[in-house]
């Protein structure tokens, strides 16, 4: 099992860093834009609440399904009941530095499938994936929470 991690602040509240992650539209505006995604069912975030999506890489459509769990103030955590990966576990973890300013942390523990789909997965969420991704993911957090850095 891989395991992948990512740190970043953000100039706002954790109630505000929290509300946005647990907003149903947070997935669209986390994601860069030559990655498309089609919202199937977005529950309000609750425990066992379920995301299902497709992902469109270009002609390539990616299906997901993950299950959310551990949900509080400080985070929660999003597992693929069904995808393009044999394992996938994301921890997003929110923690207070002062009134202005939040810690996010990204926690991704995860196994590729086995033959020619695992180099795809490689492709897309391999580390280096992976890293491009959460990086615009930084960018995109500290826009809509109104940040300009």
């Amino acid at each position: 099992m891989r395991i992948f991690k990512y740190n970043f602040t953000v100039n706002a509240p954790l109630e505000d860093v929290a509300a946005f992650h647990q907003d149903t539209s947070a997935l669209k505006k986390l994601s860069p834009r030559p990655m498309i995604v089609q919202l199937h069912q977005v529950d309000p975030m609750a425990e066992n609440s379920i995301s299902e999506f497709t992902l469109w890489l270009g002609p390539i459509p990616i299906r997901w399904r993950a299950i959310h769990s551990n949900i509080s103030t400080n985070g929660f955590t999003d597992t693929q009941e069904k995808g393009p990966m044999k394992y996938w576990k994301h921890t997003h973890s929110f923690e207070s530095i002062d009134e202005e300013k939040t810690r996010i942390q990204e926690r991704i523990e995860y196994t590729h499938p086995e033959g020619l789909r695992s180099l795809f997965t490689r492709l897309l969420f391999g580390r280096f994936g992976l890293t491009l991704l959460f990086t615009y993911r930084k960018l995109a957090t500290r826009r809509n929470l109104g940040e300009q850095k």
